[in-house]
């Protein structure tokens, strides 16, 4: 073997970080790799020379480091820069990258590994590429099922190019990850310095109104239309345009259980709920607003409504089996179909002003019938014996009202108790984390560290929390002082497995002995704990008389610089 002669700092490190920092990445989230190396020498160089870099994110997880860059992105919808090690630190972080991929999240993702094994010119790889790194393949054919695009990057003359163009593509909707091979090799080579162009954001598409205007005849002429919507809350500009146009026509929003961040104010007259059940055979127009899976099962056909999708990919290329029975597309950008819908709430005849008054009443009977279920639940919580999570849920949305407070949402079986009790009102104000647990840590931090003037707070149940790497979440949050609140729901099993159980074998053997396996949580130590070698904030709360303080204490400690944790033990 022959040492390059490379000068330091014009290699193909030196490229990718001039490539990442042409697309305009505010941050490398790495999870080391002995790869990185010529890397970490640009960077070094560029810190020393004051040449602009990203700033780099050193972490100790492959989980965090794509968690943090999903929180980042939900805040932004920008693509940032994700580093990880070979193909085991992709395979670590794939659950985490398919979860971005579900959130529609822009990233660009990068691993290593050796293309000529020690066997080529220049420097040494290492024996560990050869042994026991590499994959048949390449990591880009593990990455494909999980990326909106994988490839291999071919030389250090095009690296730049090709991340500036995975950058793009992960931008364009649906946005999502795209992920790069880059053999060490090519870091390791001399780089001519032709850079990457500096992209911008994406063009958007619009609806004509030769396609709008038929459907807002439609909307006219209905006598019980419903919006049902998942994720009309992640586009730009989308939670005010679906707002002023359900206002404008007075139309019912639904959230179903499958939403995964805020699209509506839960707080407004004119939401609808969790519950599309009502509307199957009631509604007579479904307008689908970036609803993915609104259906279930899919065969659940609604028995008289016209269905229009409005989506700009309403066919999504990573859902396995989708079903939608649209009679009607808008495939435009979807806040300006719905601000072009808006303009033409108007020319109704009297019978349909008389309709729209009709809708509206019934929805405001609706709602002041939930808002009343739901004071109700509340007061009956307060005096539950141990910690109901309704009012663990109740009291977050008291001391968080006025803060512009970020919810990151981990829990499963609490997790219609949260939505309906948070009741949040504000754009980018609740994310449900995506294709897995165990990410929701990394999530709050990286939603933490695109929105630090907000108090950001995770609300977890005990069996997601365990799925997390805490002590390395712990670790980026102390580091890069990221505060977040950490609530607890612990009812010290896996519920969601239990009540499966009990639904698909209620008269078993199991029902018979007691004998419940794969659900006891009781072993696990105390939760709380684990932040305590950080210097963090804890409690551990069991009464419903302690609850409140404890929180309280918590937000302040969060307020002052330091991460809480509070560990309700909840009664169910």
């Amino acid at each position: 073997m022959t040492d390059s002669k490379n000068t330091p700092g014009v290699d193909g490190g030196d490229a990718v970080v001039s490539a990442f920092n042409a697309v305009g990445a505010d941050y490398l989230f790495c999870s080391s790799g002995s790869e990185w190396a010529p890397v970490w020498e640009s960077l070094a160089r560029r810190h020393r020379d004051g040449d602009p870099a990203p700033r780099y994110l050193d972490l100790t997880h492959e989980t965090v480091a794509v968690g943090m860059a999903t929180g980042y992105g939900l805040v932004t919808r920008r693509p940032q820069g994700v580093l990880l090690h070979a193909a085991p630190g992709l395979l670590q972080g794939s659950m985490a990258i398919h979860g971005a991929l579900l959130a529609g999240v822009p990233m660009v993702v990068t691993s290593s590994e050796s293309s000529t094994y020690g066997d080529g010119p220049g420097q040494d790889p290492g024996g560990q590429w050869y042994r026991n790194l590499s994959i048949v393949g390449g990591p880009h054919g593990v990455a494909q099922p999980f990326t909106k695009w994988a490839t291999e990057a071919a030389s250090v003359h095009t690296l730049p190019t090709m991340i500036a163009r995975a950058a793009e593509l992960s931008w364009r909707a649906p946005a999502g990850p795209a992920y790069l091979n880059i053999p060490l090799e090519i870091l390791l080579e001399e780089w001519d310095g032709r850079g990457a162009k500096p992209i911008v954001a994406p063009g958007s598409t619009h609806s004509s109104p030769e396609e709008v205007d038929p459907v807002a005849q439609l909307i006219r002429e209905a006598k019980n239309p419903v919006i049902v919507t998942e994720t009309a809350g992640r586009e730009a500009g989308g939670f005010e345009a679906l707002l002023a146009f359900a206002e404008a026509w007075n139309i019912p929003v639904v959230e179903p259980d499958s939403a995964v961040c805020g699209n509506f104010p839960r707080n407004h007259p004119l939401h609808a709920g969790s519950d599309i059940g009502p509307w199957m055979d009631e509604a007579d127009l479904i307008l689908l607003v970036n609803c993915r899976v609104p259906f279930y099962p899919p065969s659940r056909r609604p028995s008289k409504a016209t269905i229009v999708v409005i989506d700009e990919v309403p066919q999504r290329p990573h859902i396995v089996y989708q079903v939608l029975f649209a009679d009607a597309y808008l495939e435009g950008n979807v806040a300006n179909t719905l601000r072009q819908l808006t303009k033409r709430a108007k020319d109704f005849t009297e019978d349909q002003r008389a309709a729209v008054a009709l809708r509206r009443a019934a929805q405001e009977e609706r709602y002041a019938t939930e808002r009343a279920a739901i004071t109700a639940a509340e007061a009956k919580a307060r005096e539950s014996e141990g910690v109901d999570p309704v009012l663990v849920a109740a009291t977050l949305r008291r001391l968080l009202d006025g803060t512009g407070g970020i919810v990151v949402d981990e829990t499963i079986t609490h997790s219609k108790t949260v939505k309906r009790h948070l009741l949040t009102s504000d754009p980018d104000s609740y994310f449900y984390v995506q294709g897995g647990l165990g990410q929701g840590i990394a999530v709050a931090l990286g939603v933490k560290l695109a929105a630090d003037d907000k108090p950001v707070v995770l609300t977890v149940g005990d069996g997601a929390f365990t799925y997390n790497p805490v002590i390395q979440s712990y670790d980026a949050a102390k580091t890069y002082q990221l505060p977040v609140l950490i609530v607890v729901f612990n009812n010290r099993v896996y519920k969601s497995m239990n009540l499966n159980h009990r639904r698909f074998y209620p008269e078993g053997a199991a029902a018979e002995t007691g004998e419940w396996l794969g659900t006891d949580l009781h072993r696990l130590p105390r939760l709380a704990a684990f932040a305590e070698p950080f210097g963090m904030h804890t409690e551990t709360v069991d009464t419903t008389d302690a609850l409140e303080p404890a929180l309280e204490r918590a937000l302040k400690a969060v307020a002052d610089g330091t991460t809480a944790v509070v560990d309700v033990l909840v009664t169910r």
